[in-house]
């Protein structure tokens, strides 16, 4: 009796569009190909109940959390 929604969808596609509207556009292909991983990752990361702040400074020590499957 619950309607499907695609707001998950929508939310994964919502932040790299905001992104190019204010900057106007992705300077390079790799450029946005690198944002897509890195906030794929951290949306993952995010389901999984790891604190966004925890997991950047890991990344940024050199000590990432890794992805599970």
């Amino acid at each position: 009796t619950v309607p499907f929604t695609n707001n998950v969808g929508e939310r994964a596609v919502r932040m790299p569009k905001v992104k190019q509207k204010i900057s106007g556009c992705f300077r390079t292909l790799a450029g946005a190909e690198h944002f897509c991983v890195i906030r794929s990752c951290l949306d993952t990361l995010r389901k999984q109940g790891h604190s966004m702040l925890a997991v950047l400074q890991r990344a940024f020590a050199g000590n990432p959390i890794p992805l599970i499957a």
